[in-house]
Order: structure tokens, then C-alpha cells, then sequence
């Protein structure tokens, strides 16, 4: 996860840092090639929890932490999005769940199709200060749907991406995760904006953690 990936990273900087910051049934698509990348992508998280370098979990958890829940890969959360870019967006302060804010712009918005449906999404950048620990391509999208508080943490989930050279990008929900905050408090994690809220259940990615 590029907005918490390193123990230490986050302590500095909170959730915000390099990445490098179905309740009915339904057919799954699968792609062989895509869902060997879900599962691959599954298996590092559980491995940078386990790793006590890097694992936001507290001792207490971490020492019985089996795995993450996931939803089961499926590609029709996997979907390309046309991004449109808004270079004359002015930076905010975006709240945390902590005193501290970070200061992020609107990098562009994206429009896709998600199960028969157009939805928009805005797509943010750090702008505050460059540090050797911001990739300056690294894209933030936050959002909030309707597995919120039932199936997925309360507060939404965060994808990470990167700036594309065209004008379209590859959304994979199933690669959402959780804010460091859900597993440990002492993390300061930005806030979703309420503008990121989609209107239907995205059935994909990090489901709601249960502490063994």
C-alpha cells in the first residue's frame, strides 16, 4: 500500500507516504492473468502484517493475525476509467482522524461504468512539501460505498495508484484496503471526502477486521 506501507513511515507521516498514502449471488469474472496479480497482491499485505518491521497491528493481535478478509477476486470490479485531469485545482487541507491535516490537491476525476451504472470519483495528490518518501506519480482515491459498517470498515477504504501517460487508468477495487487507523489508533489517517461516497455495495478488496 503505497499511503501506509513501512512501520516507520507512517509514524511520520500517518497514513499518507510512498507506496512505493456479494451479499447476493452473483457470477464472478476472473481473469487467469489478473487474478494470479489479486492473489499475489493479497499475499504481501498478509505479509507486511505479519512482519513486526511493518505491521500496523499491536502485539496483541499481530501474534494470532492469520489473514486478512478479502471479498473473492472478481474483475467486474476491475474496470477502466477515464480520467480527466484538473491542473488548476488549488491544494486543501484534508482532515484526519487525528488533529494533523494533509495538504493534497484534486489531480483529476475519473468516470467509469461499475455494474451497469456511470459514477465519478475524484483522484488527489500530495502537494505538501517533497520528501524522499512521496513518489511524486503516486495518485490517492479514497472512497466510501454502501459495505461500509456492515461488511467493510466504517470510515471507507483507500486504493492506490499511479499517474497514467494517457488519459485513461485501471481501477481495481479488488485491491482496496483499509486506514492503518482501523488496526491501530496511534496511526493519523486521512478522512474520505463525502464527495468520494458511491451509492452502491463495491463487494471487492479488504473486508472489515475482526481481531482473532
Amino acid at each position: 500500500m503505497r499511503y501506509v506501507p513501512l512501520l516507520a513511515l507512517i509514524v511520520l507521516l500517518g497514513c499518507n507516504g510512498k507506496k512505493k498514502y456479494h451479499p447476493d449471488p452473483q457470477e464472478v469474472s476472473l481473469d487467469t492473468t489478473v487474478y494470479g496479480g489479486l492473489l499475489k497482491f493479497q499475499k504481501e499485505l498478509n505479509k507486511t502484517f505479519r512482519n513486526p518491521e511493518t505491521s500496523p497491528l499491536p502485539d496483541r493481535y499481530r501474534k494470532n493475525f492469520e489473514g486478512l478478509a478479502f471479498f473473492k477476486p472478481d474483475t467486474n470490479y476491475r474496470v477502466k476509467a477515464r480520467l480527466v485531469r484538473t491542473p488548476d485545482a488549488i491544494p486543501f487541507l484534508m482532515p484526519t482522524t487525528t488533529s494533523r491535516k494533509t495538504k493534497e490537491k484534486v489531480y483529476g476525476i475519473v468516470h467509469f461504468e461499475l455494474n451497469g451504472n456511470e459514477y465519478e470519483l475524484e483522484l488527489y495528490q500530495n502537494s505538501g512539501e517533497p520528501t524522499d518518501a512521496v513518489d511524486e506519480n503516486y495518485l490517492f482515491l479514497p472512497f466510501l460505498d454502501a459495505t461500509n459498517g456492515e461488511e467493510t470498515y466504517a470510515g471507507g477504504r483507500y486504493i492506490d495508484l499511479s499517474i497514467p501517460q494517457g488519459d485513461t487508468i485501471v481501477i481495481d477495487f479488488n485491491k482496496a484496503y483499509n486506514p492503518y487507523c482501523v488496526y491501530n489508533k496511534k496511526y493519523s489517517c486521512p478522512l474520505v471526502p463525502r464527495i468520494n461516497a458511491l451509492p452502491i455495495k463495491v463487494a471487492a478488496g479488504v473486508k472489515m477486521f475482526v481481531p482473532n
